[in-house]
């Protein structure tokens, strides 16, 4: 007999507890993340409930009308096996409709991933560590404060499928987050945000015309981001990206399947040293 499950978006406080459940798989979310994670779309979280209580999560982000990310899959363990969590995936797909959708899944998930119409486009590495890493000395390092911010969001639009200025905008700012820019004769030409963790801090996004300019931020974030280990999701596929990691003692320690259902977008690869989060592209 199947469970009686009743779907629906989240309220801010179930969002709240879909990350303490991500917490307990060992995701290690970032102290600030909701406000962010809901700022581009305040509905695309989705919560399944047995007798009132929910018990499985997926959030499903509706970039505009063409892109979304699907993320924060999780039933809790004692619930799993009775068909509550492909439920909620069905409802989530239903949402986005015809777009494009992305995601970052475990590798021994692919296959089922590929049943649901996803496709590898490639592999994201987590590479953690407790780098020693002395704060830079260079005019062109810039916090990103208020008057930065528009010219950000302009960078920023060609790494990401879709405009997402509402999450920027949060992503940018916090007392939990640090985010630099390095802006030469008025242009920026790279930028990145340390955010605060349940354990240690994560570099995301980090974005840079060049090798030697991503090298010069990460010094930057990684000398402000705190103590306890720093993680940096690099694109497998960026070579630069993953040297950067080992040149300052980073290990890989986990690992993501990028894919998508639908074409895959034409993104700034090589420019890209490390993925903004692993829940929202």
């Amino acid at each position: 007999m199947s469970t009686a499950i009743d779907i629906r978006a989240m309220t801010e406080e179930e969002v709240d507890q879909a990350i303490d459940w991500a917490a307990a798989e060992g995701w290690n979310p970032g102290f600030d993340d909701a406000p962010c994670f809901r700022a581009e779309d305040p509905d695309g979280f989705l919560v399944a409930l047995v007798d009132g209580q929910p018990v499985a999560s997926i959030s499903v982000i509706a970039y505009g009308q063409d892109y979304g990310f699907l993320g924060f899959y999780i039933v809790l363990p004692e619930y799993r096996g009775r068909g509550i969590g492909y439920r909620l995936w069905q409802a989530g797909m239903q949402r986005l409709g015809d777009r494009v959708v992305g995601l970052d899944g475990v590798p021994d998930q692919q296959e089922n991933y590929k049943k649901s119409g996803f496709s590898l486009a490639y592999r994201n590495i987590r590479y953690s560590g407790e780098p020693t890493v002395e704060a830079p000395e260079d005019a062109r390092l810039v916090h990103i404060g208020p008057e930065w911010i528009d010219a950000v969001v302009d960078y920023d639009r060609p790494f990401f499928p879709a405009p997402r200025e509402r999450f920027l905008r949060c992503w940018l700012s916090g007392e939990t987050r640090q985010a630099w820019a390095l802006v030469e004769g008025g242009r920026v030409r790279g930028y990145g945000v340390a955010r605060g963790c349940r354990e240690g801090a994560k570099i995301g996004p980090l974005y840079a015309d060049d090798p030697a300019r991503a090298d010069l931020l990460f010094r930057q974030l990684a000398s402000v981001a705190g103590s306890g280990p720093l993680a940096l999701d690099t694109p497998e596929a960026n070579a630069e990206a993953v040297a950067l990691a080992r040149r300052y003692g980073l290990t890989p320690n986990f690992e993501t399947a990028r894919m998508y259902k639908g074409p895959a977008p034409d993104l700034p690869t090589g420019r890209t040293f490390g993925v903004t989060t692993f829940e929202l592209g």
